[in-house]
């Protein structure tokens, strides 16, 4: 016989959590926000500026899924106790079970919904773009980049992302030299902002033929998806120089026989991005400007980041620190000087 009081208790608790969870959402703000986004698509010249008028429905969508969300854990969650406390009254195993079933997945439900609310940096909302490159290490390195490749791609496949690859080029041997890649869906770049960095990897190197231990490392870096409404960073053309060549490889989905895959420079800062996903030139123009603009985003991100650290200068310890043994013997020596006063 199944605990249904423990089972009770645990829906309480989720019921507790569930209500905190509506004080943080803001559900009431929430839906005014999406009252007048609805007002406003009710306008006459709403349908003439179309990129204003996606923006408002994307966001329209993603209000409409956090309300639509929360309620139906409420009401779920209300129809779970009702039934617990008539099983309570009289037991039938199927249905007890079934119940604890469903709880548990509501459960799960609350711990995503919780976590989605903690992303709620400017930025997370946002598509990511993510760029693999592997370290030192040739061959090995180039392995591991390829894995983890799979591996990201895989992540975002089971979880209802969509994947695009934007720029990819072969190793010589085995695995990749780089790839760029665009993970879409609602917190893409949220989840994935922490994968950045350098990445290691330790095992027995398939490509030795002595079987030793190798490592191998290789670098992601994640940016945001900026979209041409993004007001922050404006480009200067002249600051651009844009190269047109045909895409390289032995062939397969992400190559093109003309060319049309683009290398944008910018000059004053030395960054360099390309696509060649598309079969269009300029469709892979506009998607290299926008992974343009996320590296821009990211560069000056960084540059404040470093000037408010200048700023603010160091932090020391509020404590005992450890005294310079330099000023410890001059004070020394000082002490045991001899005076010259007579």
């Amino acid at each position: 016989m199944l605990d249904l009081e423990e089972n009770k208790r645990l829906i309480f608790e989720l019921q507790n959590r569930l209500c905190e969870l509506e004080n943080t959402l803001q559900i009431v703000n929430l839906k005014e926000e999406l009252t007048k986004l609805e007002s406003q698509t009710l306008q006459e010249d709403f349908w003439e500026d179309t990129q204003k008028s996606s923006v408002v429905y994307s966001k329209m969508n993603m209000l409409q899924k956090k309300i639509k969300m929360y309620e139906n854990l409420k009401s779920e969650l209300e129809n779970l106790m009702e039934l617990n406390d008539l099983l309570l009254i009289e037991y039938e195993a199927d249905l007890a079970k079934e119940l604890t079933s469903n709880t548990q997945k509501l459960a799960k439900k609350l711990d995503n919904l919780q976590v989605q609310t903690l992303l709620s940096g400017k930025y997370d909302a946002n598509n990511a773009m993510l760029t693999i490159h592997p370290g030192a290490g040739g061959t090995e390195s180039q392995d591991w980049a390829e894995m983890m490749y799979r591996m990201y791609t895989r992540w975002a496949s089971s979880n209802g992302y969509a994947v695009k690859e934007l720029d990819y080029l072969d190793g010589e041997e085995a695995g990749l030299k780089s790839v760029t890649f665009l993970v879409s869906g609602e917190n893409a770049y949220g989840y994935l902002k922490s994968e950045n960095g350098v990445h290691r990897l330790v095992r027995i190197s398939p490509f030795d033929s002595g079987g030793r231990r190798h490592t191998s490392f290789a670098s992601v870096e994640v940016l945001p998806e900026i979209t041409d409404d993004n007001s922050e960073i404006e480009i200067n053309p002249d600051d651009l120089r844009v190269d047109v060549f045909r895409s390289s490889g032995a062939g397969g989905q992400h190559i093109n026989k003309t060319s049309s895959a683009i290398r944008i420079v910018h000059i004053p800062t030395n960054i360099v991005v390309t696509c060649q996903s598309e079969r269009s030139q300029f469709q892979n123009r506009d998607t290299a400007m926008r992974m343009l603009k996320s590296k821009l985003l990211a560069l000056k991100e960084k540059e404040e980041r470093e000037k408010m650290a200048d700023i603010k200068g160091t932090q020391m310890d509020i404590g005992w620190r450890k005294p310079n043994s330099f000023l410890c013997f001059l004070s020394i020596y000082l002490s045991k000087r001899p005076s010259n006063k007579l």
